[in-house]
């Protein structure tokens, strides 16, 4: 609120920068001071601020003896882990009134006491997984587990799947008629030995699943020098490369409409299918050359022919091509879960070797 003396005093100032040429406008603008509120105090200069200067307090609140009484209450023992919606309707059942549900609720919360009341465990905040990217293979994995149907409803077979985020290979994979941290495991240990991985040399990212988080499969990561990385749980966002395979997996045209016979049937599609997968399909997502051109180093020798193709094809016909042509740079940093700034580092680094090689 103004003062009188202070309002008459900038009406003044105002009106010496008009009658020195200023707009008014201008001079309210300078003083943070609004044209209407310059308006109504020039109406009536004896007249002060009209608003109420008193704190109202409501006739009817409650007094310190009866917000305490509430408090009592709703931490005593029998009513110490309802909400005040189940307390105030066993009060009421007993003939007594204490106060309304939203006043209940608004004490507790002003004594900081609105907080979880169950017996069971409270809600985690759950933070996102770290940033992670790969700039080669045998850097980043990523595994899951899914189900594959069997003639007896309910009754499922284990699809084990890990592959390089990098190369988008899958590397390794297993069907069992059980899901066990025992059984991942073991297919662990084989890539591993397969492909060489020293100590350190690889993060594994999988979701919150008890195979995934078991005893024996931690124990056998830190074994293998492999630092192990979770989704979030519920979140199939964090993991996205495994589910995005599942979804190839079961999508083809190949894949059976009706349940797998046996065992045997659904190692032998599976089979298959990481064979096209691996050694044929063209993955869009590393400029359509096949998983295992990319996880043996060979994309880039590859993507550099097409590109003297097109450049050829352009200076054959320069009339068909209104710019340049079609990129086909090889993808040099791939992300996990990024963080914006991680992400738009790494996108300047890929800019810089790509015009290394470019060059």
């Amino acid at each position: 609120m103004t003062p009188l003396v202070e309002r008459g005093q900038i009406i003044t100032m105002v009106q010496e920068a008009m009658d020195s040429g200023a707009r008014q406008e201008r001079a309210c603008t300078v003083i943070s001071l609004s044209e209407r509120t310059l308006q109504r105090w020039q109406i009536d200069q004896t007249l002060g601020d009209q608003r109420p200067c008193r704190v109202q307090t409501p006739s009817n609140r409650l007094s310190a003896l009866e917000r305490q009484k509430v408090l009592t209450v709703a931490n005593s023992v029998e009513f110490g882990s309802l909400p005040p919606s189940q307390i105030v309707p066993i009060l009421a059942d007993r003939g007594e009134y204490i106060a309304s549900e939203s006043t209940f609720y608004r004490i507790l919360k002003a004594e900081n006491l609105l907080r979880h009341r169950g017996a069971e465990r409270p809600a985690q905040r759950r933070h996102k997984p770290r940033a992670l990217c790969a700039t080669a293979p045998n850097q980043l994995f990523s595994w899951d587990i899914t189900y594959l149907p069997t003639p007896v409803k309910g009754i499922y077979f284990y699809l084990y799947l890990f592959m390089d985020i990098f190369s988008r290979k899958i590397i390794g994979w297993q069907i069992y008629e059980s899901e066990s941290g025992e059984l991942a495991s073991d297919v662990m240990r084989d890539i591993c030995a397969r492909e060489a991985i020293k100590a350190d040399q690889v993060v594994l990212h999988s979701d919150n699943g008890h195979p995934m988080k078991g005893a024996t499969m931690l124990a056998t990561l830190q074994a293998l020098g492999v630092s192990p990385s979770f989704s979030r749980p519920a979140v199939s966002n964090d993991n996205p490369y495994s589910e995005a395979l599942f979804k190839t997996l079961k999508y083809r045209p190949a894949y059976p409409h009706r349940a797998f016979e046996s065992l045997l049937a659904a190692r032998q599609w599976v089979g298959v299918f990481v064979q096209w997968y691996n050694e044929e399909h063209r993955h869009s997502a590393i400029n359509f050359v096949t998983p295992a051109e990319r996880h043996a180093g060979l994309d880039t020798a590859l993507l550099e022919k097409r590109t003297l193709v097109y450049e050829a094809a352009k200076k054959r016909c320069p009339e068909r091509w209104s710019g340049t042509t079609r990129n086909w740079q090889p993808i040099l940093v791939v992300h996990l879960n990024p963080d914006q700034q991680i992400a738009a580092k790494d996108e300047k680094i890929e800019g810089e070797l790509e015009l290394k090689i470019a060059a």
